[in-house]
């Protein structure tokens, strides 16, 4: 899989400073979330405990109490402020007769979470914010022999109409990078899942304007976020001249931006080596007739 050259500070950052914007900028967040949910339809699971990896603002925490009543829910996320609005969806008045989620604050890479400790983790639209190998290693390690990964993402040609019109303008990195659904699906099975399940659906969103796309990407915490990344728009006449050429893809009086969902999930398999790599030799018990 190829390097991204993430800056995780800058994630943080993004996302941080959008914790007061979030919900009103998370209409794709929904939707993707709710297909996702579709997906656990045919899939029969009783959690004791779920991880919410990436929980934002907390938009899943009533669908997966709905769905697993039983399960306590673990939510995660690296911004601090998101927990904070994520805190505020439960009113003060319930929260001693509700089940309220565990919150942490925490790069998803590097869990504070025991190993084994979680039958179901769920991930909408946070992995493109991370090394997607070190986070399924680490997924990998919290979850118990059998417990099931369930993801969103974005794919390779998430806002290629806003990344081919910058690139007309100048070379620098002004758009995202995304893994291929292929490189996740070798990814998982590097780290100890089998039987991983990749599809992708293409999600077109239109605008009235470029300015109102990128308040949406402002808003939801959709920065640019690789090292090396320009520390500005290049200036107005850079922008300018990146508009004009987006404005050739008007169609009925929008513009499009193409968002590539890509969705997953794969179980952890039965570990056939130790930590230090001697193979692990199971043993069936002889049946006498």
């Amino acid at each position: 899989m190829a390097e991204r050259a993430l800056d995780k500070r800058a994630v943080r950052r993004a996302f941080g400073r959008a914790a007061a914007t979030y919900d009103e900028h998370a209409a794709l967040q929904r939707e993707v979330g709710r297909r996702l949910l579709e997906h656990l339809d045919p899939i029969r699971i009783a959690p004791e405990r779920v991880v919410d990896l990436g929980c934002g603002t907390g938009l899943f925490f009533g669908a997966l109490r709905e769905r697993y009543p039983g399960a306590r829910v673990v939510a995660i996320d690296a911004a601090l402020p998101m927990l904070r609005a994520a805190s505020a969806r439960t009113p003060w008045w319930r929260r001693p007769f509700a089940a309220s989620p565990l919150l942490a604050c925490a790069d998803a890479e590097r869990l504070p979470l025991a190993s084994g400790c979680a039958q179901f983790v769920w991930s909408n639209l946070m992995l493109q914010w991370c090394d997607a190998q070190a986070l399924f290693s680490e997924v990998a390690r919290l979850l118990q022999a059998g417990g099931l990964l369930l993801f969103s993402t974005y794919g390779p040609d998430t806002l290629k109409e806003l990344r081919t019109t910058f690139a007309s303008v100048d070379d620098g990195a002004h758009v995202n990078t995304f893994v291929d659904m292929h490189d996740l699906g070798d990814a998982l099975v590097g780290c100890g899942f089998a039987d991983p399940v990749m599809e992708m659906e293409t999600i077109t969103l239109e605008y009235p304007d470029v300015a109102a796309l990128a308040r949406d990407l402002r808003g939801g915490g959709g920065h640019t976020v690789l090292r090396g990344r320009p520390r500005g728009l290049g200036g107005r006449e850079r922008w300018r001249s990146m508009v004009e050429r987006y404005e050739k893809l008007r169609r009925d009086g929008a513009l499009p931006a193409t968002y590539e969902v890509v969705y997953g999930h794969a179980w952890k398999a039965v570990p056939r080596k130790t930590a230090d790599g001697r193979s692990i030799v199971d043993f069936q018990p002889r049946i006498r007739r």
